[in-house]
């Protein structure tokens, strides 16, 4: 950052010659000129000048046509321009980045693609990049492959395939922009002598309530929505408390958060976890058979009306006679909490009002591979209108765990939110990049605000894990540097707990005793060396220009 084109070609200079001294050879000795690419038994070799020439014409190579002849039209334009996608990163920002652990696991999951033949491995790829990212057009996966230190780069292509399709721009500015602010990141060192904060209690333990849950079915007749609703409460819910709704993510499900509702509802609070029927996994399931779309724009807006509607149905409830909940939910006094997608809708709710006339014209150009949570967003394109206010005035505080933000909002929709607001990032996701996704758009949001960093967190990381099960054992997710859950992840589970309980809090009469636990203290406090944890209430001046730097290129 910061340094001239001049001294960063003499850098870069440095950097070929350490990684060419490893395999002691010259550039022209050593550039792969030959892909095979590798499907179970069989095998195709295929000239680097074809795969060129395919990413100028937009034509697929005939020799792989026996390979991509199943592909849509989609797929091929998505393969097209993967080969020749410029990665943002210059050769000293990619060896920093390379010497990180998310680095380090990058080129472990790379090295998966390689057939078993190809032997060269990690330091031959590391050795790729380091030298593809001085090429004239920058690091792309062409560059890349002119680079390697091989004359023979033999690819196992379904492996392949998971490579490319986790490529996006915004994950790799991400990881710049963590680097460039690292020093920023550092905790502050106490003085010798300087008496620690003392912390009242745990609030990532669970209450002292025994927690139960009613299953809702209910219908929205207007809208022909049937919406599933578990009820997480117990007989210490009290009307001063706050209701808690959440919204589950993208192809998921309402248990995203089970541990969480299970959390607060040991504590007295009502937790009302609903599902989403036009962006469930069920939707999802139907939608790979052929029977619907992976996602109807109309989504967007039906989503924040689920939740409305749910609001008003337990309304009714606690004004019903002979049910457990009668006279214990605020109804009038909610807080939402939202994940990914839901994460979105949190924030619709809060206020954050719809903006899709930049969106409109971002999903038609062909200007990059996208993230999967910029793609999502695309959808919304076949709105009819250009923007959409849907605040429920009911909901006082919220939530927004790692949430889609980049495009659905235009450049002032989130400045229209109106309540106190937390947004979590993850600094290793992928799905739904910390800078483009929450980083950028928390800038946005009026105070009072909070931005909760977990260095190390990926997209999956706040889930229940039962609903990670599928990625327990898996090879790791590249790009992401692997999507870490299930016990590995516990760490950051707590962290959520006690921060979601004590934001809660802040609507009820112990609000002085929760204060402390939204600190930036306690989020060092907390964290472990897996994951250190961040909070801040505004982002510095100083990471803020970096932050203007990125989002310019």
């Amino acid at each position: 950052m910061g340094k001239s084109w001049k001294s960063l070609k003499t850098v870069a200079g440095l950097f070929s010659a350490i990684a060419l001294s490893q395999f002691g050879a010259n550039t022209s000795a050593i550039a792969a000129d030959t892909v095979v690419v590798r499907l179970g038994l069989f095998t195709e070799s295929i000239s680097l000048a074809e795969l060129q020439k395919a990413a100028k014409t937009g034509e697929l190579p005939g020799s792989l046509q026996s390979y991509t002849k199943g592909l849509s039209q989609e797929q091929r334009r998505f393969f097209l321009g993967a080969l020749d996608m410029n990665i943002p990163m210059n050769v000293v920002t990619l060896d920093k980045l390379i010497n990180t652990q998310i680095g380090t696991t990058i080129l472990n999951d790379f090295a998966t693609a390689l057939a078993r033949k190809d032997k060269a491995g990690v330091q031959a790829l590391r050795a790729g990049l380091v030298l593809g990212s001085t090429a004239p057009q920058g690091l792309s996966i062409l560059s890349f492959i002119a680079a390697y230190p091989s004359k023979r780069l033999e690819i196992d292509l379904p492996k392949a395939w998971v490579v490319a399709g986790n490529l996006n721009t915004a994950f790799w500015r991400t990881q710049q922009f963590m680097l460039a602010i690292a020093p920023q990141l550092n905790p502050i060192t106490a003085q010798p002598g300087t008496p620690q904060i003392a912390f009242p209690f745990d609030p990532s333990q669970p209450g002292s309530a025994q927690v139960k849950i009613l299953n809702l079915s209910l219908n929205d007749q207007k809208r022909d929505r049937k919406i599933p609703v578990d009820i997480y409460w117990s007989t210490a819910a009290t009307p001063d408390k706050p209701i808690i709704v959440f919204s589950h993510g993208f192809a998921s499900v309402r248990t995203d958060l089970r541990y969480l509702a299970e959390h607060l509802a040991s504590h007295g609070y009502v937790v009302a976890a609903l599902e989403h029927p036009g962006s469930n996994a069920a939707n999802t399931d139907l939608a790979l058979q052929g029977k619907t779309r992976v996602m109807k724009p109309q989504e967007f807006l039906n989503r924040p009306q689920d939740i409305s509607f749910v609001i008003d149905e337990l309304e009714k409830l606690n004004q019903t006679s002979n049910n457990p909940l009668q006279g214990k939910l605020a109804t009038t006094n909610a807080m939402v909490v939202g994940y990914s997608f839901g994460g979105a809708t949190a924030l619709t709710l809060a206020g954050a009002e719809l903006q899709l006339e930049h969106l409109k014209q971002r999903c038609k150009k062909n200007l990059s591979i996208l993230s999967l949570g910029e793609n999502i967003q695309c959808i919304a394109e076949e709105l009819p209108k250009n923007s959409y206010q849907l605040r429920d005035t009911r909901i006082k505080q919220a939530i927004a765990l790692n949430p889609t933000t980049s495009l659905i909002f235009g450049e002032t929709g989130l400045t229209k939110i109106q309540v106190p607001t937390i947004v979590l990032a993850g600094s290793a996701d992928k799905t739904t990049p910390a800078l483009t996704e929450q980083i950028v758009g928390f800038e946005k949001i009026p105070s009072p605000k909070s931005l909760v960093g977990i260095i190390g967190g990926t997209h999956l990381s706040v889930k229940d894990p039962s609903t990670t099960l599928d990625q327990i054992g898996q090879p790791n997710t590249p790009i992401s540097g692997g999507e870490v859950v299930g016990e590995k992840a516990a760490d950051v589970r707590k962290y959520v707990k006690a921060l979601t309980l004590s934001f809660a809090a802040q609507m009820t009469p112990e609000a002085k005793n929760y204060a402390i636990f939204l600190t930036p203290d306690y989020a060092q406090f907390a964290s472990t060396a897996a994951f250190p944890f961040r909070l801040i209430k505004q982002i510095p001046p100083d990471a803020m220009a970096v932050v203007k730097e990125f989002v310019e290129k």
